[in-house]
């Protein structure tokens, strides 16, 4: 069993332009960041992950970059970056940043100069191909909807981008363009900060001679061609070795499509890659077989299968991220919880059952308060690019029917987590005293952090205990993992075992009653209930008893 800190450390994800507003502009920025953190520790977190902030014409939030060593103008200067650095550091909290660089902005200097001619010295910065036969070079689509090509008359060529056209992916295979990446990357980490979420970053090698995706449509998806390419593990060691290894930090990959296989590669015990990747099978389990807006029913069964795939797999080979949303999920507590009658109660169990599992545990800014969905009235009101570009090609060209597709965007669409966090119950939640760049959830006079810090039994001091124990139990960090009642419909529960220790987690993940029936080969002397989201007799006998609407519970068995 190796310690390290980041193993034992709980993230905290912050989306700048959601978090506060300290210039009354409507946009979140850094001061305003630095303004709350003594807020976070209160909280217990241990590193902050800033989502970009880096110089951006923002086509989609921050994620199109135009200068890696910029501040973007709207969330301040880099004077303002510092003094939050400073301010982490100060109060024992670390900072992650954000790593894009599987594509840039198309504004970003080296496009400028790579769209000018085909001999320009930038041109091999992108990945650019001939059309073939009037066509695109291949049939590719974009995650966001249509080609993944764009012509540019210039040079009469098209240039890759998987995500939107002002996004052009970066040509890996080219060194010099590496070698551009980690003297970033290195000139991040001098300046003092302790680590890197990198973006999509298992879509940097592409296949062979971008070879057409066989379904034979026009734009046929070619995940299989851009997800876990061929040198993509070459990269990842020759990154590690230039840069990674020099710094005690932390590391984690977004990597769409991994599977547990990939993972223990990624993220190897050895220490030659990264420290842990973000899977997303489990945020897959409410997609029908048309993809993320094709919603169905989720199922218990299914987020046993996936989470405990990868706790099973990853066991003595590598290391899990834990979370059950970000700023590209929708809110937890609407989607897995229940956001009305029991919110507070079900947002107390989903933190147990995450937090309780073996990995680094992420929380995304608002889940510690249990923000949830918002509905808004009209397609106008959304803000984001995947979400226009969607109802664009099933409403506007598909003929969809409007009503089903808003139905789709209400559970899964991005600006669900991008909503202003909900600091206080004055107009627009206390985030900004201007018009905020997406409108505040109406339900912000009923959840807010003002309200959870003046409630000693709210959903923050619940995160705020879990966070502690953390730090006070080995088992929860580095005990082994093994589900039991693998049929049950209604509970989830789980052991983890360390030494001589047992924890028992006992999460009900259903709206009614349920009973909980102990396995007869868990044997124990002692218990100690360590946590509960409902009030229970710390000596009632555990191996029969009847768990109330998503009850959590954790026993520490000797």
């Amino acid at each position: 069993m190796e310690k390290k800190w980041w193993k034992e450390s709980v993230v905290y994800q912050i989306y700048p332009r959601s978090f506060k507003d300290s210039n009354g502009d409507g946009i979140g920025d850094l001061k305003g960041i630095t303004s709350k953190l003594d807020y976070l520790k209160e909280l217990g977190i241990d590193v902050l992950w800033l989502s970009p902030v880096y110089k951006s014409p923002n086509d989609d939030n921050g994620y199109d970059i135009s200068d890696y060593q910029a501040i973007m103008d709207e969330f301040g200067t880099m004077e303002d970056w510092d003094e939050l650095l400073a301010g982490l550091h100060s109060r024992g909290m670390k900072m992650m940043m954000d790593l894009v660089v599987n594509h840039s902005s198309d504004e970003h200097h080296w496009f400028v100069e790579s769209r000018k001619s085909k001999d320009n010295p930038y041109r091999d910065y992108y990945i650019w191909r001939p059309g073939k036969d009037g066509q695109e070079p291949n049939n590719w689509t974009s995650f966001f909807s249509g080609s993944a090509w764009q012509y540019d008359e210039h040079t009469d060529e098209y240039f890759l981008h998987l995500f939107s056209k002002k996004q052009p992916d970066l040509n890996w295979e080219n060194p010099k363009l590496r070698q551009e990446v980690y003297d970033m990357m290195t000139w991040w980490l001098d300046k003092g900060i302790d680590g890197f979420r990198m973006d999509v970053i298992n879509l940097i090698s592409k296949a062979d001679g971008l070879p057409s995706s066989p379904g034979g449509k026009r734009y046929d998806w070619g995940g299989d061609y851009f997800m876990n390419g061929p040198r993509v593990h070459e990269y990842l060691q020759e990154m590690n070795s230039e840069v990674l290894s020099k710094y005690d930090m932390i590391t984690v990959g977004e990597c769409p499509g991994a599977s547990t296989e990939d993972a223990a590669q990624y993220a190897n015990n050895e220490g030659t890659e990264l420290n842990m990747i973000f899977t997303f099978e489990h945020m897959d389990i409410d997609s029908g077989p048309g993809g993320k807006w094709d919603v169905k029913p989720w199922k218990l069964a299914d987020l046993k299968e996936v989470m405990s795939k990868w706790q099973y797999d990853l066991e003595g080979k590598g290391w899990n991220s834990l979370y059950l949303n970000n700023h590209d999920q929708p809110r937890m507590v609407s989607r897995f919880g229940d956001d009305g009658s029991y919110r507070v109660e079900s947002a107390k169990m989903l933190a147990t059952f995450l937090h309780m599992l073996k990995g680094t545990p992420y929380i995304y800014q608002g889940e510690e308060i249990g923000m949830t969905n918002v509905r808004f009235d009209s397609i106008e009101e959304y803000n984001d690019i995947e979400i226009h570009n969607m109802y664009g090609e099933k409403v506007i060209e598909g003929n969809e029917d409007h009503q089903r597709v808003m139905e789709a965007i209400y559970v899964k669409g991005r600006d669900n987590a991008r909503t202003p966090v909900q600091w206080d119950d004055s107009e627009n939640a206390g985030f900004t005293t201007g018009t905020p760049w997406l409108k505040v959830n109406p339900n912000y006079k009923e959840i807010n952090a003002k309200k959870a810090l003046e409630d000693k039994d709210s959903i923050f001091y619940y995160y705020q205990k879990l966070i502690q124990l953390r730090k006070e139990h080995d088992i929860i960090v580095y005990g082994k993992y093994e589900l039991i009642l693998e049929d049950n419909e209604q509970i989830y529960a789980y052991t983890r075992s360390l030494a001589d220790e047992k924890l028992l987690v006992i999460c009900n993940f259903a709206g009614e009653n349920a009973t909980f029936t102990l396995p007869n080969d868990l044997k124990y002397g002692s218990r100690e209930l360590l946590i509960h989201n409902y009030e229970v007799d710390a000596h009632e006998e555990i191996s029969n008893f009847v768990l109330k609407p998503y009850e959590a519970r954790v026993y520490l068995l000797n």
